[in-house]
């Protein structure tokens, strides 16, 4: 299959910490990918450099099989203002914050980036609101404000806004860091609908049973690289490496019997 996103040897430096450490990752149409690994290990910048929220300092990325931006020979990939904009109207992505407007309603906050970005009318942007949240479950609080629904609530909106966007992709940035325990369930409920309907997803989350339940593939990334890779069995269950097996065990609440109860 042709992969939707691609990424071959990306590196990525924070002044002299090189993050990001030559890495391919590959996605293709309708695959939910989880990415997992330790503080620091540089999931959150993989991510961000899939979207060039970050630019990286070498490698190639593609989407949908064409090399976005200019590459440079001996120097970094150029990004014009058109190709960054290009891409991210394609990759979605939610955040840990949800980041709504709080003078605006919950179907408002849906609306706003359609109508700016993507051109359309006040009435179409409704109706694409309203359909995706419905799909999200809040279309009883679409004329509430962010400051009237719960954490777990404003995370789904934020999903909405995402994909009222029409992304190829989206990107999960650990979207539940931030909820209540008792708020997390239900966004990984509407995450796991969505790929159950096919949407591309990159995931990166600490939450060992949704990845074991809802993931077609997980990346395991340590200090900078893929680690180890595979299907949720192979690499949650039987790990290849010692440094996956310790952060397994470190996350002493995953047990298998309990995920699939």
């Amino acid at each position: 299959m042709n992969p939707v996103i691609e990424v071959k040897e990306l590196r990525k430096y924070f002044g002299k910490l090189e993050v990001l450490k030559g890495v391919d990752l590959s996605v293709n149409k309708g695959e939910t990918v989880v990415i997992l690994g330790a503080s620091g290990s540089g999931k959150s910048t993989l991510l961000r450099c899939l979207n060039l929220l970050e630019i990286p300092e070498t490698g190639t990325l593609l989407f949908q099989g064409a090399v976005v931006g200019t590459p440079v020979p001996n120097a970094k990939t150029q990004y014009r203002d058109a190709d960054l904009c290009a891409l991210r109207r394609s990759v979605g992505m939610v955040f840990q914050q949800f980041n709504l407007f709080p003078h605006l309603t919950v179907e408002e906050n849906v609306m706003v980036a359609q109508m700016k970005v993507l051109d359309r009318s006040k009435d179409e942007a409704r109706s694409v609101a309203r359909r995706h949240l419905d799909k999200v479950g809040l279309i009883a609080k679409a004329q509430s404000y962010p400051s009237r629904l719960s954490g777990g609530q404003q995370q789904r909106v934020a999903i909405a806004r995402a994909l009222a966007m029409d992304p190829a992709v989206m990107l999960f940035d650990e979207a539940t860091s931030a909820l209540d325990p008792e708020l997390v369930g239900e966004v990984l409920a509407t995450m796991k609908q969505l790929s159950v309907d096919g949407m591309t997803m990159i995931i990166v989350t600490h939450e060992l049973g949704f990845a074991y339940n809802v993931a077609d593939r997980v990346v395991f990334l340590h200090q900078g690289k893929i680690h180890e890779e595979g299907t949720p069995e192979e690499v949650l269950i039987h790990s290849k490496t010692e440094r996956t097996r310790d952060f397994l065990r470190s996350h002493s609440t995953f047990r298998l019997p309990e995920i699939v109860a």
